[in-house]
């Protein structure tokens, strides 16, 4: 398969300072190890020999933007090397990392073609060619070594696939969760956008319907008043019921911000001095315990706070396999506190695992639209926790 370029740079691994170290290692490899036996030879190529154990190094500046160029360079340099000292793995580190880079940039059959020639190469000259190129018998390698060499070279390989599956794999995980962290984050938008739209709707309908109803009696109130008092006072009746009515209605619909798919309720969204109602019938035990002074609460706080023990357990119903649920509720100074936990099995945290689902993002747009935080997991030690801060202080001063 035929590899773009600019495919092979999507796969590419993010280099930070790792570059720089695997030259300073390969220089520290074919410099400390190899310049002894380079010092130690008494010919004109000593200088020669001495370049060459740098060559191979210097080139992995460049493996990044033409790792087979480099990978070429840093075999020749080393083949060279090979034919003035003893056969060592030292002065071979360069070409192995440069073999690596090639086959984790995604040129793995270009670079086992290279590596291959390289390979070739090497024993042809420290093999077949070596009297008519004047290579010395103490230098040339033996079976073992070629068999080593080849060894070598078949790691690197192994390695940079290695590498390479590894770095794709991380950004495919990367792309998925950023593809779920941003389908959920739609998902609350969408939901959000949907409970603003029923609300609109309702007290479009709300209003629509009480405010005709008040003018035409007040139209009859004022026609009727100096002449049929009896019936304007009537009128005036019908006007007050109304009006009372359309409060009561519309501070239900802002009071409760329920699911699409949550059934519509049949009566008035209830309190939490209805509380032991619920917990009767949760369809599991569910212990109460409150705590602080108990306090008449402002009718949005009311609702709200039953409203989200309500969708907790039918969570809890619905999703936990739980023997029983607390509900825990505090009143304090400036606000109320609201804890509702259940024991079922324990569970692995997931990210993000407090805004999964709708019941959920109920919930928490329910708390948000008080002013309060609203928060949702599993805990270490088993079971589910629902946490609700709702603030109290500006109702208790009506």
């Amino acid at each position: 398969m035929r590899h773009h370029p600019r495919y092979q740079r999507s796969w590419r691994p993010p280099r930070h300072g790792a570059g720089m170290g695997a030259v300073i290692g390969a220089v520290c490899f074919h410099v400390f190890a190899n310049f002894p036996d380079a010092a130690a030879l008494a010919h004109p190529a000593d200088g020669v020999t001495r370049a060459l154990l740098l060559a191979g190094p210097l080139a992995l500046l460049g493996r990044d933007k033409k790792p087979l160029a480099v990978l070429a360079v840093a075999g020749a340099a080393t083949i060279a090397v090979a034919t003035q000292l003893p056969p060592s793995w030292t002065y071979a580190v360069a070409p192995a990392i440069a073999l690596f880079t090639a086959v984790r940039t995604g040129r793995g059959r270009p670079a086992l073609a290279v590596a291959a020639a390289l390979y070739t190469a090497y024993l042809a000259v420290t093999w077949v060619f070596a009297a008519p190129l004047g290579v010395s018998a103490a230098v040339r390698p033996g079976i073992r070594d070629a068999v080593l060499a080849a060894l070598g070279l078949g790691m690197a390989m192994v390695l940079g696939g290695a590498s390479r599956s590894r770095a794709a794999y991380i950004a495919e995980m990367t792309k998925v969760n950023a593809e779920r962290a941003r389908a959920r984050q739609e998902q609350e938008r969408r939901q959000a956008s949907d409970e603003r739209l029923r609300i609109a709707r309702e007290l479009h309908d709300v209003l629509g319907h009480h405010l005709s109803l008040i003018n035409v009696q007040a139209g009859v109130g004022l026609h009727l008043m100096d002449n049929r008092p009896e019936q304007a006072r009537e009128a005036l009746t019908a006007i007050k019921t109304a009006s009372a009515e359309a409060l009561r209605e519309v501070r239900a619909v802002l009071g409760v911000l329920r699911p699409e798919e949550e059934a519509a309720p049949r009566q008035p969204a209830l309190g939490l001095d209805r509380l032991d109602d619920l917990t009767a019938d949760a369809g599991l035990p569910v212990s109460t315990i409150t705590t602080g002074p108990k306090r008449p609460l402002p009718a949005e706080v009311d609702r709200a706070a039953y409203r989200i023990v309500q969708e907790a357990l039918t969570n809890v119903r619905r999703h936990a396999a739980a023997g029983a649920a607390e509900v825990a509720i505090e009143y304090a100074p400036a606000e109320l506190r609201l804890r509702i936990r259940n024991d079922g099995p324990a569970a692995p945290p997931q990210p993000d695992d407090a805004g999964s689902g709708s019941g959920i993002a109920g919930m928490r747009a329910r708390a948000e639209t008080l002013g309060g935080t609203l928060s949702a997991g599993p805990l270490p030690e088993g079971g589910y926790l629902v946490a609700a801060t709702l603030p109290t202080a500006w109702g208790d001063k009506s």
